[in-house]
């Protein structure tokens, strides 16, 4: 990547000195590193404002198409960091922290850009949410997933979310309930993620999937991805009547005029972008 066009935490914020989240541009993606490999990437407080930022600053990046999450060392997310959570046992406290965390899940399904988890080892609790959150998910074979709160009497009920809506309802509740693992095959087979690479190869495959959707036309995919999660809480008949309108204001941009030209011509097409 270019690491001339490295990007830090806005100097606006108080946490940011402590680069919990890393930015890095190149050639229209911007990778966001979870920067806490000592804590397990946990979500503390401070971890998610940093994380909410830099996404704040991103939704308004027309240079940007694709965000990729990743983290740094073993773990890509361990969840919420528990010893924050036990140190200050105030309601408030507590309220505050799963807005903060339910935001940035919110924020990621509404930006414009496609985001990626790229998951290199386990995502538990509000890690596996994180995972759930993302529009996709590319992870290693060694990778694996939990919803694990149950364990120490916490059902993880704002992962629950997330996860419900991406793996089949008896998987799901499985998932919650026990607490149990599952590895990167099974988490490819129920729907949590997109895509296994072997180990070694996680950038191989996380670049083949940005690559493809970076060839897309932008205004398609900003289209796209905000007419799919909108259709989804729809009844069939409002879901198509409102599909049919998207479609036909997406017909009208320049984007397809040129695209189906090219088709017909045999050649690549010139996006003019969102």
């Amino acid at each position: 990547m270019n690491t001339s066009n490295l990007h830090t935490q806005n100097s606006q914020a108080t946490h940011h000195d402590d680069l919990y989240v890393l930015r890095e541009d190149s050639n229209q993606v911007a990778t966001l590193t979870l920067n806490r490999p000592k804590q397990f990437n946990a979500l503390s407080s401070d971890m998610l404002g940093a994380l909410q930022d830099h996404l704040n600053d991103i939704a308004k990046d027309s240079g940007i198409q694709v965000v990729v999450i990743a983290a740094m060392g073993k773990a890509f997310c361990a969840g919420h960091n528990l010893k924050e959570m036990r140190a200050t046992t105030d309601r408030a406290f507590y309220k505050a922290l799963f807005d903060q965390c339910s935001q940035v899940m919110l924020t990621i399904n509404s930006m414009p850009q496609v985001v990626i988890a790229k998951v290199q080892g386990i995502a538990t609790a509000a890690g596996c949410q994180l995972v759930s959150a993302c529009d996709l998910a590319v992870a290693s074979e060694t990778a694996k997933f939990a919803t694990s709160g149950i364990n120490v009497g916490l059902f993880c009920s704002t992962p629950s979310v997330a996860v419900s809506r991406n793996l089949p309802r008896k998987q799901a509740f499985e998932m919650l309930i026990t607490g149990e693992f599952i590895d990167a095959e099974t988490a490819l087979h129920q729907g949590l993620i997109n895509r296994v690479a072997v180990e070694g190869q996680l950038d191989i495959a996380l670049h083949s999937l940005i690559d493809v959707i970076v060839s897309k036309s932008p205004i398609a995919v900003t289209t796209g991805k905000r007419m799919f999660y909108k259709q989804l809480d729809m009844s069939l008949p409002e879901a198509y009547n409102f599909a049919g309108e998207v479609m036909v204001d997406n017909m009208m941009t320049a984007d397809v005029a040129e695209g189906i030209d090219a088709f017909i011509e045999k050649r690549s097409a010139t996006w003019q972008g969102r």
